[in-house]
């Protein structure tokens, strides 16, 4: 036969690129039937039959017994028949062992391309199917080499890329390193699996979290949100089932050997690790840590909270470059605005001051309608009618009336506001123009100037 030895080589292929024996015999069969049609006909049907235990292949070639034979691939005479199946009658399907070798060169080529082919396809499947349950995980692989920026990854079976907004801020690696990093996406294509590798995403974090910590790993202590700042600062709320195990001691590890391994692997992104909580201005207090929270004012509808601290701690608040404050939001969930207390009370004098304008306002109602989250007479004017009434204790038609004074009123300021900037112009170009005039009337001065300086000059041009 053209394939010498063919158990010994599915065994092989199997075994080596991970490919299943069944497909690896599907293919042979295929590859077998194409090149028989080759040699025979396109119209052929052909059966290949493969012992599993012997490696054995028989191949039939199977043709209808009729009258007057129109297709001789598939069709043959009664006489023809009877040389094969004595037995045999008009209709019958004979079945007609046929040797390998007589399919030629040019069929076992085909073959030979067949069977490459599908073996190709099927490594590309198996290779597919072996990584994406990797999805999500975390996988070692080795720096093969680098293409326009992106680090490939030898996997073993399969190669990965880990392209540069992946990778992290001033890691440097060459070629034989071995890599750790986050599988974040294994994608099917005509060339086979694409494996995407990152070591900026947030469960990258996470996972790292789980190899490191036992009671992550058994799902005693859950992650509840991770954020990073990649190389730089990140933050994961933990939470635990068991009463008896701190979720924030556990992740830190004794002397903090825990985290540090996990920093180490980051190299040196500083991690916060905080307590979650199912009240969330507790949790947003603890994801806001080490600055002290004076208090917070909630928007449940808007999810926003507006976050007061001590002044000395707010810009370990808002953190460098607003990082503390904005990963917080991330594990939060909520978006925060943080103020310091003499700006909040600056804001709320303000806003009393606004909301005092109206006629039917005192402080004590001013009070109510600040805490009510109305912090100026806009908010007044875009209110719905409902919710004044209900919040002043007032009937309907008083807060229509004190919703159309706070717009007379704050159309007022700004045609008061516009009346002034107008001045303002008016009077920045009155001073101009005066300033135009004067250097107009210091210009004969610097000509008669001139003059007499020429005129004490001979035309020789020496002076008398």
């Amino acid at each position: 036969m053209f394939i010498t030895d063919i158990k010994r080589v599915i065994d092989q292929v199997s075994r080596e690129k991970g490919i299943d024996a069944e497909i690896l015999i599907n293919t042979l069969k295929e590859a077998i039937i194409s090149a028989a049609r080759k040699k025979i006909g396109p119209r052929a049907d052909i059966e290949v039959h493969y012992d599993e235990k012997s490696g054995d292949v028989e191949v039939f070639h199977f043709k209808e017994v009729v009258e007057e034979v129109e297709y001789h691939d598939s069709e043959l005479t009664l006489e023809e028949g009877l040389e094969y199946d004595p037995e045999c009658e008009i209709g019958d399907s004979l079945g007609i062992r046929i040797d390998t070798e007589e399919f030629g060169r040019i069929a076992a080529q085909s073959a030979k391309q067949v069977i490459i082919q599908k073996m190709r396809e099927a490594e590309r499947n198996a290779v597919y199917e072996n990584f994406i349950h990797k999805k999500g995980k975390i996988i070692n692989g080795i720096v093969q080499r680098f293409d326009r920026g992106s680090i490939i990854v030898n996997l073993g079976q399969a190669d990965a890329v880990l392209r540069p907004r992946e990778q992290m801020p001033k890691e440097n690696y060459k070629r034989g390193d071995r890599i750790r990093a986050y599988v974040m996406d294994v994608l099917e294509e005509s060339k086979g699996a694409q494996i995407i590798l990152s070591r900026t995403h947030p469960e990258f974090l996470v996972e790292l979290f789980k190899t490191e910590v036992p009671e992550v790993a058994e799902g005693i202590v859950s992650i509840r949100g991770a954020a990073r700042v990649p190389g730089t600062r990140a933050k994961i709320a933990v939470s635990s089932i068991d009463s008896d195990v701190d979720p924030v001691g556990a992740c830190v590890g004794m002397k903090g050997n825990r985290v540090q391994n996990i920093v180490q692997e980051l190299r040196g992104e500083k991690i916060d690790i905080v307590q979650w909580s199912p009240d969330i201005a507790r949790f947003v207090c603890n994801a806001l840590s080490p600055a002290e929270i004076a208090r917070v004012i909630i928007d449940e509808d808007n999810q926003s909270m507006e976050v007061i601290v001590n002044d000395e701690y707010l810009s370990i608040a808002i953190g460098k470059g607003g990082q503390n404050v904005s990963l917080a939001c991330e594990i939060t969930g909520w978006h925060l605005e943080v103020t310091s207390e003499e700006e909040y009370s600056r804001e709320v004098k303000e806003g009393y001051d606004s909301l005092m304008k109206l006629s039917n306002v005192g402080l004590p109602m001013a009070e109510v309608l600040f805490k009510a989250g109305f912090a100026s007479l806009l908010d007044v004017m875009d209110a719905m009618v409902e919710d004044v009434a209900a919040i002043m204790e007032v009937s309907i038609e008083e807060a229509v009336d004190t919703i159309e004074e706070a717009r007379q009123i704050i159309e007022s300021e700004r045609f008061q506001a516009q009346q002034e900037a107008e001045q303002a112009r008016a009077e920045k170009e009155a001073a101009a123009l005066a300033q135009a005039e004067a250097e107009e009337e210091d210009e004969p001065v610097d000509a008669a100037q001139e003059q007499e300086a020429q005129d004490d000059t001979d035309p020789d041009g020496i002076s008398e």
